[in-house]
C-alpha cells in the first residue's frame, strides 16, 4: 500500500512551529534560531517528510506580484480605498512589482487560494477587524504579509496604521483648548463598528478617553452616508443636547451632509458649532468652511506598507507596529467657544 506523502503542515504540528517556520528553515531564506532549526529538522526525519523538487524549484522564485486585499463592502468609502490603493501600487511598481487585487470578503479562503496559487510574493492587508479571522492563517502561511490596520491581538505580525486612538484624543484636545464643554463624536456606519473594524473602535476609545480626562460632556454615535440619515442623526442630537457646540466627524462620505444640515437646522459653522473632521485634506479643504482635520495619510501608509513587505521578502527584520502620529491642521471651521 503507497504511504501517503508527510505534508508540511504536519511537520510544523510534530515540531510545534509554524508552517512559515518549517518553509524558512527548508529554504535558508530567513535566519531561525538553532534550536528551533534543528527541532523542525528532526521532524523532517522522524516522519520522513520530502519537499516535492519542482515546489522547492518554484518557492525559489519571486513571482514579482503582491496581493492587495481591499474591503470593497458596506460602510468603506470608495475614494479613500483608492488612495490607499493608488499608494500601494505606485511603491510596489518602484521595486519593480505588480498588483494583484483581492475582496476582503473572501475571507481566509481566497487567502489560501491565492497563497496556494504561488502567483504573489506577498500580501497587504486593509479594513482589519479586532478579531479578524485571516489573521490566524497569516501566522501559518510562508508568503509575508502587512496589515493595514491593527487586531486586538497583533502578536507576530506586520501592522502599520495611523493612530486613531490619537487621531480622536487629538480632536477633542483642540476643541476643549477652544473651550467647547459639550462635543460629538459621528462616527462610522453602524455595520463598521458592528464588523469590529479596528480603526473605527479606536478612534472612538481615543475621543472617550480624551472626553474624560478633560472633564468635558462627549457622546460618540454611529454616523450613516446618506442625507437624510445624517439629517436625521445631527437634528435629533442638537435637539437632545441643546448645549452641543462642537462636533467631530470621522465619515468621510458624510462630512458634506453634516455641514448642510447644520446649515439647514439654522446653525453657523464655526460661530454656532466648530467641526473637527478625520478625513483627507482634499475633503477638507473643499467643504465650506474648509474644515480643521486629523489628517487620513493614505498615501504615506500605503506606502510603508509596501516598504515593510518588501524588506520581509528581502529577509530583513522590520518593526512589529508602526504607528504614524496624526497631525491637525486648524482650518475655518473651529473657533473659540462663546456661550
Amino acid at each position: 500500500m503507497n504511504r501517503r506523502p508527510v505534508t508540511i503542515a504536519e511537520v510544523a504540528r510534530h515540531a510545534g512551529v509554524a508552517v512559515s517556520t518549517v518553509s524558512y528553515v527548508l529554504s535558508g531564506k530567513r535566519a531561525i534560531s538553532a534550536a528551533t532549526r534543528q527541532r523542525v529538522l528532526d521532524s523532517v526525519r522522524v516522519l520522513g517528510y520530502h519537499p516535492n523538487a519542482g515546489a522547492r524549484a518554484l518557492a525559489s522564485r519571486r513571482a514579482n506580484v503582491i496581493s492587495l486585499v481591499l474591503p470593497l463592502r458596506a460602510g468603506m468609502h470608495l475614494p479613500v480605498l483608492m488612495q490607499f490603493a493608488t499608494s500601494v501600487v505606485t511603491t510596489a511598481r518602484q521595486y519593480d512589482h505588480d498588483v494583484l487585487l483581492m475582496t476582503a470578503d473572501e475571507g481566509p479562503d481566497g487567502l489560501r487560494r491565492v497563497a496556494a496559487s504561488a502567483m504573489v510574493d506577498g500580501l497587504v492587508l486593509m479594513d482589519v477587524e479586532l478579531d479578524d479571522e485571516r489573521v490566524p492563517l497569516l501566522r501559518e502561511l510562508a508568503e509575508p504579509s502587512v496589515l493595514i490596520g491593527f487586531p486586538a491581538d497583533a502578536t507576530g505580525l506586520t501592522c502599520v496604521d495611523l493612530d486613531f486612538a490619537r487621531a480622536g484624543a487629538l480632536c477633542v484636545d483642540h476643541l476643549a483648548e477652544l473651550g467647547h464643554r459639550q462635543i460629538a463624536l459621528l462616527g462610522a456606519p453602524a455595520v463598521v463598528y458592528e464588523r469590529g473594524t479596528g480603526f473605527a473602535r479606536r478612534t472612538r476609545e481615543g475621543f472617550t478617553e480624551a472626553v474624560r480626562r478633560h472633564g468635558i460632556v462627549g457622546t460618540a454615535l454611529p454616523c450613516e452616508e446618506t442625507y437624510d440619515e445624517v439629517f436625521g442623526t445631527v437634528e435629533t442630537l442638537l435637539r437632545d443636547e441643546p448645549g452641543l457646540s462642537g462636533l467631530v466627524v470621522h465619515n468621510e462620505a458624510a462630512v458634506g451632509h453634516v455641514l448642510a444640515a447644520l446649515r439647514v437646522l439654522g446653525k453657523r459653522v464655526p460661530q454656532d458649532v466648530s467641526v473637527v473632521a478625520i478625513c483627507p485634506d482634499d475633503v477638507a479643504d473643499r467643504s465650506s468652511p474648509p474644515l480643521t482635520s486629523v489628517l487620513i495619510p493614505a498615501e504615506d501608509v500605503g506606502h510603508r506598507a509596501v516598504e515593510l513587505l518588501m524588506a520581509k521578502l528581502d529577509g530583513r527584520s522590520v518593526p512589529e507596529a508602526t504607528l504614524i502620529e496624526p497631525r491637525l491642521s486648524v482650518r475655518g471651521s473651529t473657533s473659540a467657544y462663546v456661550s
